[in-house]
């Protein structure tokens, strides 16, 4: 039997070869910061809240939309950021101040898949604490569904429900990509789930947050911190009011008890926190204002 090669057919697949491969030699790895209430960059639109565009080994992944459709439509514009090029999206929790840009969004992007927590925002269900305080003695028209709750109570949403994925528990959506599921212990936020954005890299892991309401250190016990540590911690930590006395004794628990190598805190971190964390981490704290890029290993 003989074999024939044709040398046109071995030209094309070699160059093919070699132009993808420089393609991913070339694809950027990083963090670009779309929503925040510090910047450097005059031309970009500060305001409350957050949205963070990662791209990793080809995959970008919007967390968060911020708090004003049209300015994250401007911010993400400016900086060049394609919405329409997206592999997935991340909402931390049902808070206005993250998710007011998907009105946007939804526009350019139809049929994006993204993942938000089980919650009644999202068209999860109501919690069922409203209705566990019974009161038989009350006539049947004076109580909730004649006395007879159901199982479930569906609650409505602002958002097309086909696009969603409710996350109920810590999920790994693609290899060394993971959607942490937290909920704080104690009753303030103890009704909001938050979701965090867990990307493993080969310095270690890669945590984005949007404010941490479960308490970063319960959020960094759930990736096993101590264990596989963090070599970027980014987002907002929900420091904004916290006593000095507690804020000097978290921040040298995370340098020193949960090894986050590097830190870049922004939104709810407060201006007291950004200036302890800098004095803490010296050269290991990262400015990540508004228009902010940060390059990931």
């Amino acid at each position: 039997m003989k074999i024939t090669f044709s040398l046109q057919a071995v030209t094309i697949g070699s160059f093919m070869f070699l132009w993808l491969t420089t393609c991913l030699a070339q694809a950027q790895n990083r963090v670009t910061i779309l929503v925040d209430a510090f910047s450097k960059v005059a031309t970009l639109k500060q305001d409350w809240g957050f949205a963070a565009l990662i791209e990793y080994q080809g995959k970008r992944i919007l967390f968060d939309t911020g708090n004003n459709s049209d300015t994250f439509a401007h911010n993400a514009k400016a900086l060049g950021v394609d919405l329409t090029r997206l592999d997935f999206v991340v909402i931390s929790h049902r808070h206005g101040d993250h998710t007011d840009g998907l009105r946007h969004l939804l526009k350019v992007n139809p049929g994006v898949k993204i993942y938000v927590p089980n919650d009644e925002y999202f068209g999860g269900p109501t919690p069922m604490g409203f209705f566990r305080r019974k009161e038989p003695s009350l006539p049947t028209h004076m109580r909730y569904f004649n006395g007879d709750v159901p199982l479930q109570v569906s609650h409505g949403s602002p958002w097309p429900q086909e696009n969603m994925s409710r996350i109920d528990s810590s999920t790994m959506v693609m290899p060394g990509i993971t959607i942490v599921r937290n909920i704080a212990q104690v009753r303030l936020f103890g009704e909001t789930p938050e979701l965090s954005l867990a990307i493993q890299t080969p310095r270690g892991q890669f945590l984005v947050v949007g404010c941490s309401h479960p308490g970063i250190e319960q959020i960094l016990g759930s990736i096993a911190a101590k264990q596989n540590s963090v070599y970027l911690l980014l987002g907002g930590l929900h420091l904004v009011q916290t006593p000095q006395p507690e804020l000097d004794r978290l921040v040298k628990a995370l340098r020193d008890e949960w090894n986050v190598a590097t830190i870049a805190p922004g939104h709810c971190t407060g201006e007291g926190g950004f200036l302890t964390l800098q004095q803490s981490f010296g050269a290991r704290y990262q400015y990540a204002g508004l228009g902010t890029r940060i390059d990931l290993p």
